[in-house]
């Protein structure tokens, strides 16, 4: 079969879909990513991926653009002719879906995050709303990342219970992602938050919690690992980000395609997000074994069982952050790897990519037994 996989970046489908591409290539399936071009459209060529670019605005919400959006994939999809589509992140679900629906193409949806469009309530969130309700009306399967995604489309109607089904995340490689072989605890105890700069990443709490924490242990080092983002109201100015990072606040560490070698450096991993699909990278913090603080909101708190690998904290409050994050600084050195070795353990049980890779290839071969 061919297989299409469309997001709206190339580094999506390099850093977070290459499990599947590969599993799928490796089963005899031509795989073809479609997706904007960036730094990352070659490297998916050079690991056996046909690839495709589409002109397509991550944050615009230009009607007069999205529309022709419909007819860019209706003309990709033609001319690519796949058996079946797998699409991510709210344009290509909503867009690519009416494309393919022209095409005749059969499509399975991944509801991976829903950003901004049940956390602001807005003219466009209210357009999203009913342009999700049109379009999920033809997808063969629609995955949610965790149950209370699923949930808040089944009650504003607009999926078909039956065609939905709930994945662990986006899987985790726990061979890639492993814990060190020797257990250390650093002198100089690091918090690492992984994230792009966003308000709803939880940014401010995080700068809050760290003037908190860093007026009790000044020795101690609270980091940020993550790309900047000014888009829209969600974005951080680059003056105030820029301040925080003057005062000392925070350590900005820039951004890395080596994730792995920044989480094993670090002693607890932080994300005080506002809501999530599941956050890849606190499946990865997981399975390397790490503590982790985060939000009791949906999505981050599916990987945190309170007080065994980690802390929920409440969300949009620096200080509930800093006193949680304060408690995993002054866990004695037993109990802060135990914490860890229970974190390596979920992700093991919970997390690991093949469940997501089963349950893919499973929802591909029903299409295909359809179509005979």
């Amino acid at each position: 079969m061919r297989i299409a996989i469309v997001i709206n970046t190339s580094w999506n489908i390099f850093n977070f879909r290459m499990s599947l591409a590969k599993a799928l290539m490796a089963a005899g399936h031509e795989v073809v990513a479609i997706a904007p071009r960036d730094a990352y459209s070659e490297k998916l060529v050079a690991a056996g991926l046909q690839y495709v670019p589409v002109e397509m605005e991550n944050k615009g919400t230009n009607p007069v653009k999205d529309l022709l959006l419909i007819k860019q994939f209706h003309r990709i999809y033609k001319t690519v002719q796949p058996d079946v589509i797998l699409q991510y992140t709210i344009k290509p679900n909503i867009y690519g879906t009416l494309a393919a629906r022209l095409a005749g193409i059969p499509v399975i949806n991944n509801v991976s995050g829903l950003g901004t469009v049940f956390i602001v309530k807005n003219l466009v969130s209210k357009v999203a709303l009913a342009l999700y309700k049109f379009a999920f009306q033809f997808p063969a399967k629609v995955f949610f990342q965790n149950n209370d995604d699923r949930e808040l489309f089944l009650e504003h109607r607009l999926v078909s219970e039956q065609i939905t089904e709930v994945l662990p995340g986006s899987g985790i490689d726990t061979v890639r992602f492993k814990p060190t072989e020797n257990f250390s605890r650093n002198k100089d105890f690091r918090f690492l938050m992984i994230s792009r700069v966003l308000y709803e990443k939880g940014i401010a709490e995080y700068v809050e919690a760290a003037k908190i924490l860093k007026a009790k242990y000044p020795e101690i080092r609270i980091q940020l690992l993550g790309s900047f983002d000014e888009a829209g109201n969600i974005g951080i100015k680059k003056t105030v980000f820029l301040d925080w990072i003057k005062n000392g606040e925070i350590e900005y560490l820039g951004t890395s395609d080596d994730v792995a070698s920044v989480i094993a450096q670090a002693d607890c991993v932080v994300l005080p997000s506002y809501r999530e699909g599941t956050p890849k990278t606190l499946l990865e913090a997981a399975a390397m074994g790490k503590p982790i603080v985060t939000t009791n909101v949906p999505g981050c708190k599916e990987t945190v069982i309170d007080n065994q690998n980690g802390y929920l904290c409440e969300v949009r409050s620096g200080e509930d952050l800093a006193a949680k994050m304060e408690k995993v600084l002054l866990l004695p050195e037993e109990q802060l790897q135990q914490m860890g070795k229970a974190s390596r353990q979920l992700a093991l049980d919970k997390f690991d990519e093949k469940h997501v890779i089963g349950q893919y290839f499973k929802a591909i071969q029903q299409i295909s037994e359809r179509k005979r």
